[in-house]
């Protein structure tokens, strides 16, 4: 078995899988980690291998410790991935946009595929039917755009997304509202249509935090798994034990 551990930049995420087969995933702090650890190892021994990816640097605390309970890989940019990999500089690509395009690239070998994920950043990632991975855009997500309204204004509220009625807000917050839902949702349907202008056969995912919120709001038809990211960290531990 394995265990995936993703550090994002709000939580740890946490996820057994049997194969291919995710068993449980669960969140915490950063700060309750060792406990999480070791209640995951009681319940599921037959763990053997681990993976940490982390979006803020080298996690030495949390690679000491789970390196006490079995064989872990640090994912990084010299670890081994199964596509070719077309952006200019790969050094400075997110690892975690490196797990989104290797689970598109086993979710679709032969096709066109755009993962967006919806985090706290939205990020867009391209990979083609020859399996080639492109690039893509990075742009803010939900929370953070009401984040900076509140901040960078005197008497805006900070506020939290929520269903909207109609794009015309009548009143200060369902004007933000507004703002960033439907702004969020004109952007996702137009750049999905630019993507499928220049590919044809798209298949389009949709994952992270705020995937559901978003997926039944969208006019194209996408797929939604917020469990992409954890999938594809889980192909790359098993692709790097060799």
């Amino acid at each position: 078995m394995n265990l995936v551990v993703d550090i994002g930049n709000t939580r740890v995420k946490y996820a057994v899988f049997d194969k291919k087969k995710l068993v449980i995933d669960q969140h915490s702090d950063s700060g309750l980690f060792l406990t999480m650890v070791r209640d995951l190892f009681e319940v599921y021994p037959k763990i053997t291998h681990a993976i940490i990816s982390s979006v803020g640097g080298h996690p030495k605390k949390e690679y000491e410790v789970l390196s006490l309970f079995c064989k872990v890989h640090l994912l990084s940019h010299e670890s081994k991935i199964p596509f070719k990999n077309s952006y200019i500089n790969p050094q400075t690509l997110g690892i975690d946009r490196i797990a989104l395009a290797t689970r598109a690239f086993y979710e679709n070998p032969k096709g066109n595929t755009l993962v967006i994920d919806m985090g706290t950043c939205i990020t867009y990632e391209m990979m083609n039917d020859y399996g080639e991975y492109l690039g893509g855009a990075i742009s803010p997500g939900m929370n953070m755009r009401f984040k900076a309204m509140n901040d960078q204004t005197a008497q805006l509220p900070l506020l939290i997304g929520e269903p909207i009625l109609d794009f015309i807000g009548n009143s200060t917050e369902k004007s933000m509202q507004s703002g960033v839902v439907n702004g969020i949702c004109q952007e996702l349907d137009g750049v999905i249509n630019q993507y499928k202008d220049r590919f044809k056969f798209l298949t389009v995912i949709l994952t992270g935090g705020d995937a559901q919120f978003f997926a039944k709001r969208l006019k194209n038809s996408i797929f939604a798994n917020s469990k992409f990211l954890l999938e594809g960290l889980n192909y790359l531990l098993e692709y790097n034990k060799n």
